[in-house]
């Protein structure tokens, strides 16, 4: 459980770090929001640079407003000589409108003689100019009367509530990009999924079509003519080319299926002809000096009545692919199992031959088939199996089914050839087969048609003693009380 834990979280972090295993409308998504993206940063900085510059200017013109004014009504003046300089006018809280302005006046060697909130300026200038200091603007200049130095004024505005608008501004502009973003991002996710959406039907269509080998379907046609509806047609008009194409095969290969039934059937006159011919042959080889001709009548006659079995064979899985089933009638399927089991019987040689027959087993199917099926299961068990070993034939009734089971304590079946053991001329080697050298590769394969053309089952599995089971499963007729009972209903 770890370890596929740990290969289901390895293939999602596959998809997420490689966009090319993202959906269409997803990737279509990013590169939108990402366009998007790129265009806001680019207009939020050029907006935000342009606002940040605006905003500085017109505080530093502010302040270089006031001090020229500062500079124009301010004055240091001695009332006598020798006295000590005044700043006239006295008051100056005037001069100070806002509440983050500071303000102090000097004499000329640069003794402090007024100040409002002059604390927060810092130390005494030490020369004119404009210096950015403990977050404020301050503004040094000279002042003079008819040309003569008289003093300083020193003028400051805390550069804080700047700060804090630029930041507001910046951060207005970023949650806009991050916005923008976001919400191109979903606009591209909707648009791109409802432009996908006839693509997604016909992408279902195309797997129900790849699910049911159903090429008779239609694709679904999409409202508008654009390149998806021209996908469209061009499905339907592959659709229709394969459905053609089936049909021509399937009639193609139902011909030759009556073709080998028709053929088979007719090889069977000529072969039991020869047979007849060479038996009255064998039979009259009976006196000296034809022991060599009775040895080549011998052999042929072996090489017929295996030909013989062979076109049986044939002509027996050719009518099932045809379609061509035989009458069904209702017969004791345990009536069927022991004349084949009589027939087997020959066939066991040493093997224990034990049955196990639940009597009587109704069933609606062809006796001869039934027969052959049950036979072909007896004959591959005596086959396979060393001459020490025991075979089981079990008949029993398993809800609306009857059970053939025949079972043995031999080598088994490999798992990998439980399925593949009832495909045509698939032979394995047994010590009997080998022998005998009469096996065709066709006797499981009609037990499989011979199930199927009667609505039944038939698998292969282990036996309690570890050998092989094969088990068919036919449905049991109805009762024929059951069937008055339901014809009087109708009447």
């Amino acid at each position: 459980m770890v370890a596929a834990a740990r290969t289901g979280t390895a293939a999602w972090l596959r998809r997420v770090v490689h966009p090319r295993a993202w959906p269409v409308r997803w990737r279509l998504a990013v590169v939108s929001a990402g366009l998007t993206l790129v265009i806001l940063m680019i207009f939020g900085g050029v907006i935000g640079q342009i606002a940040t510059t605006r905003i500085r200017d017109d505080f530093n013109n502010e302040v270089n407003t006031a001090v020229e004014s500062l500079k124009r009504e301010l004055r240091v003046v001695r009332p006598l000589v020798g006295a000590e300089p005044v700043v006239v006018p006295n008051e100056l809280a005037g001069y100070v409108a806002t509440e983050d302005a500071s303000l102090r006046v000097f004499d000329s060697t640069g003794r402090e003689l007024r100040q409002l909130e002059g604390d927060r300026l810092g130390a005494p200038p030490k020369r004119t100019g404009t210096i950015e200091r403990n977050g404020m603007r301050i503004v040094t200049a000279v002042l003079s009367e008819e040309g003569i130095l008289t003093g300083y004024v020193q003028y400051g505005r805390s550069t804080v509530h700047i700060e804090d608008t630029i930041d507001r501004i910046w951060f207005l502009i970023l949650a806009g990009i991050i916005g923008g973003t976001g919400l191109a991002c979903l606009a591209g996710v909707a648009i791109a999924s409802r432009a996908m959406r006839p693509i997604a039907a016909l992408t279902a269509s195309a797997k129900e079509v790849s699910e049911t080998r159903d090429p008779s379907r239609h694709m679904p046609r999409p409202p508008v003519e654009d390149e998806v509806g021209e996908l469209a047609d061009t499905l339907e008009r592959m659709l229709r080319s394969l459905d053609a194409a089936r049909s021509e095969r399937e009639q193609a290969l139902q011909q030759q299926r009556e073709f080998v039934a028709d053929a088979s059937h007719e090889l069977r006159t000529p072969l039991t002809s020869v047979l007849a011919n060479l038996e009255l042959l064998q039979a009259s080889l009976g006196g000296p000096g034809q022991a060599e001709d009775r040895e080549v009548v011998d052999s042929a006659l072996r090489s017929s009545r295996r030909m013989s079995r062979l076109v049986s064979d044939l002509l027996l899985l050719a009518r099932a692919d045809a379609g061509r089933l035989a009458a069904h009638k209702r017969c004791d399927l345990a009536e069927i199992a022991g004349d084949a089991a009589l027939e087997a019987a020959p066939l066991m040689g040493a093997r224990e031959f034990v049955i196990d027959n639940d009597r009587p087993l109704w069933v609606e199917g062809s006796a001869d088939e039934l027969h052959r099926m049950i036979l072909n299961l007896l004959d591959n068990a005596a086959r396979y199996t060393p001459e020490e070993a025991t075979i089981e034939l079990r008949l029993s009734r398993q809800g609306n089914d009857a059970v053939v089971e025949v079972a043995d304590d031999g080598p088994g079946i490999p798992p990998g050839m439980r399925t593949q053991i009832f495909d045509r001329f698939v032979r394995g080697e047994g010590p009997a087969d080998t022998a005998r050298g009469t096996g065709t590769g066709l006797g499981l394969a009609i037990v499989n048609a011979v199930a199927a053309s009667h609505g039944g089952t038939v698998e292969a599995a282990e036996s309690e003693a570890g050998g092989a089971l094969f088990r068919a499963r036919i449905p049991l007729a109805v009762p024929e009380t059951a069937e008055k009972k339901h014809s009087s209903s109708i009447f």
